[in-house]
C-alpha cells in the first residue's frame, strides 16, 4: 500500500509573499545607498573612507551569516529566525536613519547586515520544505523577482526620497521606509508562515559556535581584501588570504569530524556529496563574478565619464534590473522541465548580449546625451537582464533540487555565500580593470560636465565588459560539462 503524500500547506503562497516582503527590505538596501552616500557625506561630514564602509560594513555583514542563519532556522524554526532577523533589521534602520555621525552610523550598518543576511536561508529553506518539487521553480522564480525589483527600484526610490526630504532629511527617510514594511512583515508572518517544530534531539539543536567562528573568521579574511582592493585598498590586505585559508581548512575537518559524530555540525559536509549541489555552488560563484560587476562599471561610466547625476545613473541600468524581473519568474516556470540545459542557453545569450553592450558603447563612444546613451543602450541591456534572471533563480532551483529539506536552510546559506562570493570577485576585477583603463584620464567634474575624453571611459567600459566576458564564458564551458556528464550516466 502506498504512503499518501501529505497535501502542501495551502497558505505557502501567502507566507512567501511575507518572507519576500523581508528579503526585499534587505536587498534595497545594497542598491540605495550609492545613490544616498553624496547626501550622507555633506549631512554627517563623513569623509570618502567612511562612506566606503558604509557600503564595505554592510556588503561584509551580510556575507558573513547565510550559512549559520539557515542552520539556526533548520534549527530552531524558520519563522521564528525570519522574525528575529526582520526585527533586528528594523531597529538597525532605524538607528541609521538617526545616526548623527558617521561613527555610528557604520555600526548599525553591520548590525543591519548581519540580520539582512539572515532572512535569505529562511526564504530558501521555506521554499525547500513547503513546496513540493514541482512548484519550487515558480516560488524560487517570485525570489527572483524580488531580487530584481529590489534592484531596479533602489536607485529610484532612494532618488525619490532624496528630493522629497531634501539633503538632510533625505537619506535619512531611505532608511526609515524599513520600519513599516518590517513591522508588516513581522505580523503577517505570525498569521501565514507556519511555525516549524524544531528538531527534539540534542545533537540537531546542537549550537556549533566553533564552527560558526571558524567560518566567520574565514569568509571574512576572504572577502575583506577583495573588497578593499575593489575600494582602492593596498595590496598588503591580502595577505589576508593566508589566514582565510587557514580558518577554512580547520573549518572543513572540524565539521567533518562532527558530520561523522552525527553532532549537530553547523556545515553538514554531506551536503557536498551531492553533485548536482556542488555543481551549482562552483556555477554561482563563477556567473555572479560576471554579472554583478556590470552595474557597477556602468554607473563608473555614466557619472565619471559622462557626467550623469545619480539619479540618471540610476535610470541607466533600470532596464537591467527591470529584465531580470522578467526573467526570474518566467525561467522559474520551465526550469523542473528543462533541467541545466537551460542554464547552458542563457548563459550563452547573457555572454553574446554583453558583447553587443561592448559594440555598442564603441559605437557611441563620443555622445553624452543622457537620453541618447540610456535610450541607445536600454534594449541589450533589458535582454541582458533577461537573461541573468534566467540563469540565477533557475540555477538556485537546480542546486538544492536533490538536497534533503531538512538541510534545505543551510544549503541556501552556501548557495548564497557563493553568491556573495562572486559578487565581490566580480566587483572587484571589473572595477579594477574599468580604474586601470583609465589612468590619467579626467574624470568628469561634476553632473551635466561630462570628461574631456569621454572615450576613454568607453574603452574602460568596453574592458571590464571583456573581462565579464570571460566569466560567463567559463559558466558555459561548466554547465554544458554537467549537461554532458547527467547524459551519459
Amino acid at each position: 500500500m502506498t504512503a499518501s503524500i501529505p497535501a502542501p500547506d495551502p497558505r505557502r503562497w501567502s507566507a512567501l509573499s511575507v518572507m519576500l516582503m523581508g528579503q526585499f527590505a534587505a536587498l534595497l538596501d545594497v542598491s540605495v545607498t550609492n545613490v544616498a552616500l553624496p547626501s550622507i557625506g555633506r549631512s554627517t561630514g563623513a569623509g570618502s573612507n567612511e562612506l566606503q564602509w558604509i557600503v564595505t560594513g554592510y556588503v561584509l555583514a551580510f556575507a558573513l551569516v547565510p550559512v549559520i542563519g539557515g542552520r539556526l532556522g533548520d534549527q530552531r524554526g524558520r519563522r521564528r529566525i525570519f522574525t528575529i532577523a526582520v526585527l533586528g533589521f528594523v531597529t538597525a534602520s532605524a538607528a541609521v536613519g538617526l545616526a548623527p555621525n558617521a561613527g555610528l552610523l557604520i555600526a548599525a550598518r553591520v548590525v543591519q547586515g548581519l540580520f539582512g543576511g539572515m532572512m535569505g536561508p529562511q526564504v530558501s529553506g521555506f521554499i525547500q520544505n513547503a513546496f513540493p518539487a514541482w512548484e519550487r521553480g515558480r516560488a524560487f522564480g517570485r525570489l527572483g523577482l524580488t531580487v530584481g525589483a529590489g534592484t531596479a527600484l533602489g536607485p529610484v526610490i532612494a532618488g525619490l526620497l532624496i528630493s522629497a526630504g531634501g539633503p538632510d532629511i533625505g537619506w535619512r527617510l531611505v532608511f526609515f521606509i524599513n520600519v513599516p514594511v518590517g513591522i508588516a512583515a513581522v505580523l503577517l508572518a505570525r498569521r501565514w508562515v507556519p511555525a516549524d517544530e524544531p528538531s527534539s534531539t540534542a545533537s540537531a539543536r546542537h549550537i556549533d559556535l566553533l564552527g560558526a567562528l571558524l567560518l566567520g573568521a574565514g569568509v571574512l579574511c576572504l572577502l575583506f581584501p577583495i573588497v578593499e582592493t575593489g575600494q582602492g585598498g593596498g595590496p598588503v590586505t591580502l595577505l589576508l588570504l593566508l589566514p582565510a585559508a587557514g580558518f577554512l581548512l580547520a573549518l572543513v575537518r572540524h565539521e567533518a569530524r562532527l558530520t561523522r559524530a552525527d553532532a549537530g555540525p553547523l556545515l553538514d559536509l554531506r551536503l557536498f556529496r551531492v553533485r548536482s549541489f556542488v555543481t551549482g555552488v562552483v556555477f554561482a560563484v563563477v556567473f555572479f563574478c560576471s554579472n554583478t560587476g556590470i552595474p557597477l562599471v556602468l554607473a563608473l561610466y555614466y557619472q565619471d565619464g559622462l557626467g550623469f547625476t545619480a539619479l540618471q545613473s540610476g535610470l541607466g541600468v533600470t532596464a537591467y534590473a527591470i529584465g531580470s524581473v522578467v526573467g526570474a519568474p518566467v525561467a522559474g516556470r520551465f526550469v523542473s522541465r528543462v533541467g541545466r540545459p537551460l542554464l547552458v542557453g542563457a548563459v550563452a545569450v547573457f555572454t553574446g548580449v554583453t558583447v553587443v553592450l561592448g559594440l555598442l558603447v564603441q559605437a557611441g563612444a563620443e555622445a553624452t546625451d543622457p537620453v541618447g546613451v540610456i535610450l541607445r543602450l536600454c534594449v541589450p541591456l533589458f535582454v541582458l537582464g533577461i537573461a541573468g534572471g534566467a540563469i540565477v533563480t533557475p540555477n538556485q532551483t537546480l542546486t538544492l533540487a536533490d538536497v534533503d529539506p531538512r538541510r534545505g536552510g543551510v544549503a541556501g546559506g552556501v548557495v548564497q555565500t557563493a553568491q556573495r562570493v562572486g559578487s565581490s570577485i566580480g566587483q572587484t576585477v571589473l572595477g579594477t580593470a574599468f580604474a586601470l583603463a583609465v589612468v590619467g584620464a579626467a574624470a568628469a567634474a561634476g553632473p551635466g560636465t561630462p570628461a574631456a575624453d569621454p572615450g576613454a571611459f568607453a574603452d574602460a567600459l568596453t574592458l571590464a565588459l571583456a573581462v565579464s566576458v570571460v566569466f560567463s564564458g567559463s559558466a558555459i564551458v561548466l554547465s554544458a560539462v554537467e549537461v554532458h556528464r547527467s547524459r551519459r550516466s
